[in-house]
Parts: structure tokens; C-alpha cells; sequence
């Protein structure tokens, strides 16, 4: 079983090497715009899950996952002729769904109409936070300079 750390940086380097075989070594036309998101790995690192954003339409993610999954012989060989492991692992392909998932709750979050803050006598929310945040710009304690009055030796100490 490998510790986090280790199985971190084993994912991290999985999925630099994955993007690289995709975009440059994948000679499939089905394979559009991809890109490898994430890789999850297992506690033995003998599974990768590895989680990829297509750009298009359900079509062209369709598509894309059937080109992946013929190539997965050549993926996986490719990968263990980069990353020198003792087993190579297997390859789980998951749909990255979170940009579509974030778009949409921004879509929502633009239909929803929330009335500006009630002030204070009348003042934009903002005037008011800026004159409560209590922070002044002036220095209190009477004289012209920054310090902290710890004296005119330095530190004080």
C-alpha cells in the first residue's frame, strides 16, 4: 500500500504523461478536444481513474470515449514505457463533468436577483463596511512617522 504522498505524486505524474499520449500520440480523428483533468489512484497503484473534460457534445464525449477505450492497449503500453513503475496500471476512463457543472450553477446563479443590502441612512454598503472595516489611515500616537513609537534607538530592545 503507498502512502499519500507518494500515490499523489504518482497521479500527478500519470496524468502529465496521459495528456501528452492524448494529444500528441493519439492518432484517432474521433478524439477531439480533450483534456485529462485528474487521476485518482488506487492504494496498491495497480487502478488509475482518470478523469477527462471533452469539449463538444454528447456526440463528440461518446465518441471519444470509444476511441480511448480501443486505444486503452496502446495508451497503457505507451504509459509504461514513460513512467518506469512495477506495474503498470490499469486505466479507468470517468467523464470530468465539473466544468459543465460549474457553468450551469453560474447560469443559475445569474437568474437569481438578490436586492442590494439596506445602508445606513442611506449609504451604499460599501461606504458603510469602509468606514466600519477599523482600520484608520492615520497614525494616533501624534507624530509624522510610521513606527510604532519603539523609541528613537530602534527595536527597543
Amino acid at each position: 500500500m503507498a502512502a499519500p504522498l507518494r500515490r499523489e505524486r504518482v497521479a500527478s505524474q500519470i496524468r502529465d504523461e496521459l495528456s501528452d499520449i492524448v494529444q500528441h500520440e493519439l492518432c484517432d480523428p474521433r478524439v477531439g478536444w480533450t483534456t485529462v483533468t485528474r487521476v485518482e489512484m488506487s492504494p496498491d497503484l495497480c487502478h488509475a481513474k482518470v478523469f477527462i473534460s471533452v469539449y463538444g457534445d454528447e456526440e463528440a464525449r461518446k465518441q471519444t470515449f470509444e476511441a480511448l477505450a480501443r486505444a486503452a492497449g496502446f495508451i497503457r503500453r505507451e504509459l509504461g514505457r514513460r513512467v518506469r513503475m512495477r506495474v503498470t496500471p490499469e486505466i479507468h476512463w470517468k467523464a470530468d463533468e465539473s466544468f459543465e457543472l460549474s457553468h450551469r450553477v453560474g447560469e443559475i446563479l445569474k437568474t437569481i436577483h438578490i436586492p442590494p443590502e439596506e445602508g445606513a441612512a442611506g449609504q451604499e454598503p460599501s461606504t458603510r463596511a469602509k468606514e466600519n472595516d477599523g482600520l484608520d489611515d492615520h497614525d494616533d500616537d501624534g507624530d509624522d512617522d510610521d513606527d510604532d513609537d519603539e523609541g528613537e534607538g530602534g527595536s527597543g530592545r
